[in-house]
């Protein structure tokens, strides 16, 4: 019984997390009292569950209980008291509500995101307080994704939501002259998200699913919301996030070990979801203002219109990669051209512009850049130097899945009494 309670709080944890702190947000109007609120919350659950029973609702158990927890934090706070009443008023004596998230489009997430996108809020202050706030992700977590100590993080954390209550932002999607302003930040904020489901930034699972149908969802409501024309970059957004989860069931084996794109079972992809995409990538690839996102679908479009690994056009994805370069410039953006070039032109020519990328120190921290270099010089059959490399990568990935697939690629470029010696 304890081990299907607990696995039903992880669930809701998981699954509700960012629609529960959503709803107490608009509630109470603090972040910190509806994130503490929700943590005393699932706290109750975990004790609690275990000999009343798990609820009909768990997710509306969970707000019905942190907005109680929420008003006990709040009467102890004098500044606060004459809002009791209207608060208290709210909150249902029954432990058991309908659910508080049907209908709701736009809905409070949704809010949570613009809020959090304020122009007022530096770039990496808005990415970051949404993730935590909506995705639930630990300090730590974000900072790792974010290549900075975690005290860097926790501080950058307090003075977003300082300034959120300082400045008196509202806790609402802005009217629709006010939205362009702040879409590149809510785009930004949508794939990183995504991408933190894709390739989670620690812990044993490779993909969080949750989190990249919570990241497509709200590209979809984005985009409705700018409809009947939505900016080309919100239909290329769409359609990267479309592509790329299309794929999710042949990453990584029974054994949740990593399978790379080149030896993936083209099968299992979601056709579906390709086929909606590849129409939203013709869409965007006609407009003038294709940007990043409408490239890198592009780029994504290219892998997943073809039946086998070796028919993929190479040149055509340099030749986006070019594109996207001059756009939007970044050492990640290198790296991924460097393995295009590498498979269009042969991994000599890849492995200079890596040996670029590795001499800037642009990318010291990011462990993909090392595992690439090794793949490269495990291509070419360089298997010592390929093996020092994977070490480096070793040193610096934190998932366990990838852990897991570099150990595998460094058992076999190792001298066997090399192996032997590790083991």
């Amino acid at each position: 019984m304890l081990s299907n309670t607990n696995a039903a709080v992880d669930a809701v944890y998981r699954d509700d997390w960012g629609r529960i702190v959503a709803t107490l947000i608009r509630s109470f109007g603090d972040f910190d009292i509806a994130e503490e609120a929700a943590q005393d919350a699932f706290a109750a659950a975990v004790k609690q569950w275990p000999d009343e029973g798990i609820p009909r609702t768990p997710a509306a158990w969970i707000i019905q209980t942190a907005k109680h927890k929420a008003i006990d934090r709040l009467r102890r706070q004098t500044y606060f008291q004459e809002k009791i009443e209207s608060y208290a008023s709210e909150v249902d004596s029954t432990t058991e509500q309908p659910d508080p998230f049907k209908d709701e489009i736009p809905d409070d997430r949704l809010r949570l995101i613009f809020t959090c996108c304020h122009p007022a809020l530096a770039p990496e202050s808005q990415v970051a307080l949404t993730l935590r706030t909506l995705c639930g992700l630990q300090t730590e977590e974000i900072a790792r994704a974010f290549l900075v100590p975690p005290p860097t993080m926790a501080q950058r954390l307090v003075r977003a939501k300082r300034k959120i209550r300082d400045a008196g932002i509202p806790y609402k999607v802005p009217e629709a002259v006010e939205i362009p302003e702040r879409l590149d930040a809510v785009l930004t904020v949508i794939y990183l998200v995504f991408n933190e489901g894709y390739a989670s930034t620690s812990g044993e699972q490779l993909v969080r699913s949750d989190l990249c149908a919570e990241a497509i969802r709200l590209a979809r409501i984005v985009r409705m919301l700018m409809a009947p024309y939505p900016p080309a970059e919100v239909t290329g957004l769409l359609a990267l996030m479309l592509l790329h989860d299309s794929r999710r069931a042949a990453r990584v084996d029974a054994a949740g070990n990593l399978i790379v794109l080149e030896e993936q079972d083209r099968t299992l992809w979601n056709q579906n979801q390709i086929v909606e995409a590849l129409s939203l990538v013709r869409q965007t690839m006609v407009a003038p203002d294709a940007g990043s996102f409408s490239l890198q679908a592009a780029i994504a479009a290219e892998h997943c219109q073809v039946a086998r690994a070796q028919d993929t056009n190479w040149g055509q994805i340099v030749a986006f990669y070019d594109r996207l370069e001059r756009v939007q410039p970044s050492p990640i953006v290198s790296l991924n051209r460097a393995v295009a070039v590498a498979m269009a032109e042969g991994p000599e020519r890849g492995l200079a512009l890596i040996d670029q990328l590795t001499a800037s120190g642009s990318l010291d921290d990011y462990h993909l850049l090392p595992a690439t270099r090794a793949d490269l010089l495990r291509r070419m059959g360089l298997k010592s130097e390929a093996a020092r490399s994977y070490r480096l990568a070793l040193d610096l990935v934190t998932n366990d899945t990838e852990r897991r697939f570099l150990q595998r690629r460094l058992r076999e470029v190792e001298p066997d009494g090399a192996a032997s010696a590790r083991n």
